[in-house]
């Protein structure tokens, strides 16, 4: 039987495919003794080289075209939503294992402060999320899994897709077809029949952090979306792309790039395109980033509208991973400020969020935090002088731990409301799932006050 490295490979769930070095149990790439002296690779990150390597490799790594032809996109900016001054874009991200770190620093006294600050904050500024599960008609097919069957279906996640766009055409920044489409997105069936598209249809969807872009599939297959971009910085099998292509009333346009180095009015194929932005899970500063993207370089403050060249009829994002959240890439950090949060204590939070996700969601519990029984006394402090930051958070009841997690949420969420508010969108914060179908059920619907 040949060989094989014992390197332990988690997203593959499996070991190592390569053939070990004579004398190790381990493949180059993975021998522990080499590890010390491995450098990511600067071009892409997701992979390492030895020290010794690493001016050749760079020379021919294979995603050093893919970079160059990238940069030479006329949408591409290196950082232009990163949000951040030039100080703030060389900080390194703060990964949960330093957050963790820096909170089991505090002391038992700093820690319960911190607690009671989130809990002070959270009943100041947040005001319970309405529970928006709006389910459209138009969707029925999907619902009802009437669609080819070749498609990838999961019922949580066709929920969730119909709840957005549900929730989309109750705000009035998408309406039903006309008349019956018989436009498809599936290869069972004919292509489109050139039904006339009214002029108060938009006609294009731009979705962040598309993935393989299901979303959009069935914006466009129930609502006949004519113009489609999906932006995804990752590559992906089994994407939607080939049956939205086979409608020849759509026009698709995949950009693989960062979020952050997108100048999404340097598109030309979307210049003077009314759009709606949306997205499905944006991990972390992803929702930040992609705010960013639409409406910084278009709203004017002082003149409290949006300029000529503005086409954005309204945003929808669907918010997660909070976890993840920076605070250099943080859109209302300002906002923060003025409640007395530093970036400390919004490391702290975003560390905290985590636990709403860890908890049981067999039942509603994110309604705990939303309902009239939640106050200040609500979470029991434990009796935990003499005994460590860690050994009291491992004591907390795991309800009380989620319920905290879950404010954490709300507070960023409610930063990220306010500031779309303030660019010129009418915008809800709403819970557009049960929990028990996602914890992550946050959604920022948003729509302009004013027309280009």
């Amino acid at each position: 039987m040949e060989r094989r490295c014992q390197f332990w490979v988690p997203n593959k769930r499996r070991l190592c495919a390569n053939a070990p070095l004579p004398s190790s149990q381990f493949c180059g790439n993975h021998n522990p003794s080499a590890g010390a002296s491995r450098v990511p690779c600067p071009i892409d990150p997701s992979h390492s080289v030895l020290h010794e390597n690493l001016e050749s490799h760079i020379k021919r790594c294979p995603f050093r075209k893919q970079a160059q032809a990238l940069e030479s996109q006329p949408y591409y900016s290196k950082g232009i939503n990163s949000g951040g001054g030039a100080g703030d874009l060389e900080e390194e991200n703060v990964g949960s294992a330093a957050k963790r770190r820096a909170i089991f620093k505090l002391s038992v006294t700093e820690f319960h402060d911190l607690v009671k600050k989130i809990k002070s904050i959270h009943s100041a500024i947040v005001e319970g999320l309405k529970d928006s599960y709006v389910m459209p008609d138009t969707c029925d097919k999907w619902l009802k899994q009437q669609v080819d069957r070749r498609l990838p279906y999961q019922k949580k996640h066709v929920l969730q897709q119909a709840s957005i766009l549900g929730n989309m055409e109750e705000l009035g920044i998408l309406r039903k077809p006309a008349k019956e489409s018989h436009d498809v997105v599936c290869g069972e069936c004919e292509i489109s029949d050139g039904l006339h598209r009214e002029e108060h249809e938009v006609p294009a969807v731009v979705e962040f952090g598309a993935g393989r872009g299901y979303l959009t599939h069935m914006l466009a297959d129930c609502y006949g979306i004519s113009k489609v971009f999906l932006v995804e910085r990752r590559s992906y099998k089994l994407k939607a792309d080939r049956t939205l292509r086979q409608s020849q009333s759509i026009i698709l346009e995949r950009l693989r790039i960062d979020i952050e180095d997108l100048n999404l009015h340097a598109v030309e194929s979307l210049r003077g395109l009314p759009y709606l932005a949306i997205g499905k899970h944006l991990c972390g500063p992803a929702t930040d980033l992609t705010m960013r993207c639409c409406l910084t370089a278009q709203y004017n403050q002082n003149k409290g509208r949006f300029s000529s060249n503005s086409f954005l009829r309204g945003v929808v994002l669907a918010t997660c991973c909070h976890h993840l959240c920076q605070w250099k890439h943080y859109s209302n950090t300002k906002f923060l400020m003025g409640l007395g949060i530093t970036k400390e204590d919004f490391h702290a939070m975003t560390w905290f969020s985590s636990w709403a996700v860890d908890a049981d969601h067999s039942y509603e519990l994110s309604n705990i935090v939303d309902g009239p029984c939640l106050n200040n006394s609500e979470l029991k402090e434990p009796d935990i002088e003499g005994r460590g930051v860690e050994e009291a958070i491992q004591n907390m009841p795991a309800v009380e731990r989620a319920i905290l997690g879950f404010m954490c949420k709300e507070i960023i969420d409610t930063g990220r409301l306010l500031w779309l508010r303030e660019h010129g969108l009418d915008a809800q914060l709403v819970k557009y799932v049960s929990s028990n179908i996602s914890p992550e059920n946050h959604l920022l619907v948003a729509k302009s006050r004013f027309k280009s």
